[in-house]
Parts: structure tokens; sequence; C-alpha cells
């Protein structure tokens, strides 16, 4: 099954970087939080998402946020199903904004092990990669986390997200490859080294025809995904922010040249449910600009 090719051409060579507009249910708290709303303003998890529904249509229907500086968008499962302004979210995203909808497939982490944690099962994926496939959507996103530099833990990680990358790919989507890395981690610059490997030797396997994309922590060597972003079995390579304040993430990602952003918590830094939709928009543009500046420098 064969991937939407404008949209394919859109993340391969279009200047911008991805939104990661993804927050799930362990999430959400803090990112309503972050926005201005407290848990004491919602009495259960319909009012929650609600919510933070509510937040993610106010950002993509500002007229700050547009395909001339974002590239794509990821969304969570329950935004599949919602809408923004009257639209299907996907539909609306591309049709109406020209920005790229991708789609948070994991389920979240199982407990550290061997230094990492892995994706838990996902039940009914084959299901869900239909639907998101039959509602637009380009691609999927699934993310693990690394916590010390553990060579065999490290390798289970990588064997289990291009495994579920393989099924992606054979849905007609296209996968974004997270092997986060925790900033706090004493171990980080060997980590990076380890897992760059990982990836290199897995990647090799792969069809360049069916390029992947890969999501990955902020390096402490600049340029140190040169050869990431060189391969010809990766469409783009994009940066989380991690927890890095957006100066600091920015100023990161300039220094890592082919590397475009997919920031969550730094894109929506300073923007607050109590904003006028003027104050709102005009935070919201300068978020976006230095995100873009930094992605394309």
């Amino acid at each position: 099954m064969a991937v939407n090719q404008e949209q394919h051409n859109r993340i391969a060579s279009g200047q911008g970087f991805i939104a990661a507009l993804d927050q799930s249910g362990g999430s959400t708290p803090k990112a309503l939080k972050l926005y201005g709303i407290e848990e004491n303003e919602y009495a259960n998890d319909a009012e929650m998402f609600g919510l933070v529904h509510a937040m993610r249509t106010r950002i993509v229907t500002s007229p700050a946020f547009t395909g001339e500086r974002v590239l794509g968008a990821i969304l969570f499962e329950r935004t599949l199903d919602d809408q923004f302004d009257g639209q299907d979210a996907a539909t609306y995203l591309w049709d109406v904004k020209g920005v790229v909808p991708f789609l948070k497939i994991d389920k979240g982490l199982e407990d550290e092990a061997d230094g990492v944690q892995m994706l838990k099962p996902i039940p009914g994926l084959d299901a869900l990669l239909a639907r998101a496939k039959a509602k637009g959507v380009f691609g999927t996103k699934e993310r693990s986390v690394i916590k010390q530099n553990n060579a065999a833990g490290i390798a289970r990680v990588l064997d289990q997200q291009f495994e579920l990358g393989r099924q992606v790919l054979a849905a007609g989507l296209v996968p974004i490859i997270e092997p986060e890395v925790d900033i706090k981690a004493a171990d980080k610059a060997d980590i990076e080294t380890t897992l760059k490997q990982g990836l290199i030797e897995r990647l090799d396997a792969l069809d360049a025809a069916t390029p992947v994309i890969l999501k990955l922590t902020l390096p402490e060597v600049d340029g140190f995904f040169r050869e990431l972003v060189e391969h010809p079995a990766v469409l783009k390579v994009v940066a989380l922010s991690g927890g890095y304040s957006r100066d600091d993430a920015n100023a990161r990602l300039a220094k890592n040249p082919g590397v475009v952003a997919s920031f969550s918590r730094a894109l929506t830094e300073g923007l607050s449910a109590q904003q006028s939709d003027a104050e709102f928009n005009a935070s919201l543009d300068k978020a976006i600009d230095s995100i873009y500046r930094a992605s394309i420098a």
C-alpha cells in the first residue's frame, strides 16, 4: 500500500518542523496545568480530554499555524475521531492548513528494565492503522525511552521499534521511530553513541524505497546525527525537546544541520487559556517562528 506521495515530498523537502500535539492520558494533566488549567477545573477524563482538545483546536486553527512553517502535526488517537473547525482533524490539517497529519499509536511504556522502557503492547494495531490510513493520516509515532547505556536494553528497544515500523510501512504509513534518550541520563553521550550505531545497522537493512522518520533527543555532540540525516532509508530526522526549555532546545537544534524540531511542551510554552485570542496568536506565532528558524538553521 503506497504512501501519499504529495505528503511524502512535503516532509522530504519542505522547510519547517513537526508539531507534537499528541499529549495522551498520562501527560494531559501536566499539559493543561502549563496551559493555565488546574486539575480541580475538570471532574473526569471526558472533561479533561475536552479541555485539551480545545487547546489543540486553538493552536491548529490559529492564523500562526500553517504549512508555511509547520510541516506536520502528530495527533493523539482520540483526536483522530474529533474535529477541527467542523472537519475531521486529519482532513483539516492537510486540506485547510497544508500540514501533514501523523498519529501517535503507542499505548505508553513498560516499567524500566535493562536501563530502558519498552513500548507496551498495542492491541488492535492493524485496525488502528487501517482507520488512520482511511482518514488521511500519513504516518505514526511510537516512543520508547532509554535511561542507561545498556547495550542489551538499547538493542531490545531498537528491535521492537523497527519491527513495529515494518508493520506500519506495510499498512502504507510512515513510522516515526522514537527511541528517546533521557536528558537526565548520566551517560547520555555514551548512550547516543551506542544508539546511533544500532540505528545505522538496522537502517542498512531497510529498503530505501520505504524510508522511515527518526525522532531523537537533541545530542550532546553537535552534528552527531549527520550519518542518519544522510542515510537513504531515512526520510527525515526530527528532534524532541525532551524537557529542555524552548530557548535551550532551539539553540541545540540550530547546531544540528538537517535535523528539524518535533516539539511538544517547548511549542506550547507560554500559551495560556487565559490569553485573549490576539495574545494567544501572537505568543504562538513567536514560538512557531523561533522553532522554524532553528529547524532551518
